[in-house]
């Protein structure tokens, strides 16, 4: 069964930009007598090609962000239909299973799954970790939807707690992971931290890890070095310095390596090693670890004992052309009509290929990640 199958209303201009994009094209192919005033900008600017951009079929998606409900905003027009992907869709290219149920508004689903850490890249993360420490007790910070704690998860790990303030991502994490203690509120409120401190001390965390906010460091708006959210990594350390777990691993986007010329970056790996930990911190690419979609991310790891270099895990993927693409991710799903953000919806047909083999439930991840070599 598929859930979350729904797509976002376009206007009647945006359909007819929508129209006019190939397989493959962008803004570029929209004709000038479409009348758009942010079109008249990019043309003037020379925007980023992946704007309005139409997925290609043999190709993986482009970085999915929170604002994958409007076309203008990254490469999000479905392949064949004139609409943008849906919720589930955009789950796809994330790598999360069919099974996994989002909830709240159909408009929190765009920053549910935008801002999630796709569960098969941190599935690679946790199985490197585990085969060089014998870790097994994990508090996930920042949890959001939950795609850090679902990897780790299928890596083995407890899910003893988790935290976060987004109501409806909460609402979300319960729904996937019923038997985990998820603690909402503001971590910043002292009373938060000490159900966190708590339930970490009863249930023996020895991994913490966790995605602070990042929107201050993205390349995909203003880059505002001061924006409060920046300074949210901050309350992560300071539960590791109470924790003092053997290992720490932190997710955040590319941009945190170059804002205030690497000056940020630095800081933060310095606050960790403060503390005792040996740190190394590197960009990696979804793409290369079977994740459908060209999405970079940095992640930070830290240990009191070993070397955190030998904690990255080896690509899976190296040749651009084994990437799992746009018609491996979602090609099964091409005919299948969209609907309300909660109905379920069964997929006839056999599944094509291992990825949606993977994301339908007829292999495990560890089975999936077996195929890619």
């Amino acid at each position: 069964m598929v859930y979350n199958h729904t797509t976002y209303t376009l206007s009647k201009n945006d359909l007819k930009m929508v129209k006019s994009v190939p397989p493959g094209g962008n803004w570029k192919n929209i004709p000038l007598d479409i009348p758009s005033k942010r079109l008249e900008q990019i043309r003037v600017s020379g925007g980023r090609t992946t704007l309005y951009g139409r997925l290609a079929f043999e190709k993986p998606s482009y970085t999915i962000t929170t604002y994958f409900n409007r076309p203008g905003n990254g490469t999000y027009i479905h392949p064949i239909h004139d609409r943008v992907i849906s919720a589930r869709e955009a789950a796809r290219f994330q790598s999360f299973p069919d099974s996994y149920v989002f909830r709240g508004s159909k408009g929190s689903f765009c920053k549910q799954i935008g801002n999630a850490v796709p569960p098969l890249l941190a599935f690679s993360i946790a199985t490197q970790i585990k085969k060089k420490t014998n870790t097994k007790n994990l508090l996930d910070l920042f949890c959001g939807a939950g795609g850090l704690s679902l990897g780790f998860g299928w890596a083995g790990y407890n899910i003893i707690a988790a935290n976060d303030n987004f109501k409806q991502a909460c609402e979300t994490y319960r729904a996937n992971h019923e038997e985990t203690v998820l603690i909402e509120g503001d971590i910043t409120d002292k009373k938060i931290q000490d159900q966190l401190l708590e339930k970490s001390k009863k249930g023996k965390v020895d991994i913490v890890v966790g995605g602070p906010p990042c929107q201050g460091f993205s390349h995909a708006g203003k880059r505002m070095i001061d924006d409060p959210r920046n300074f949210l990594y901050k309350e992560f350390v300071n539960i590791v310095k109470k924790i003092k777990p053997k290992v720490f691993v932190l997710e955040n986007v590319e941009g945190i390596m170059t804002i205030n010329n690497g000056k940020t970056f630095e800081e933060i790996k310095n606050h960790f090693r403060e503390l005792g930990y040996s740190v190394a911190g590197h960009k990696l690419h979804a793409v290369q670890y079977g994740v459908p979609q060209k999405r970079k991310r940095v992640i930070i790891i830290g240990t009191l004992t070993g070397n955190p270099e030998e904690f990255f895990p080896k690509p899976l993927i190296c040749d651009e052309k084994n990437y799992i693409s746009t018609k491996d991710a979602i090609g099964d799903l091409f005919h299948i009509e969209v609907v309300d953000q909660y109905s379920p919806i069964k997929i006839t047909g056999k599944p094509k290929h291992f990825f949606q083999k993977f994301v339908r439930g007829l292999i495990s991840p560890k089975e999936y990640i077996k195929s890619l070599s």
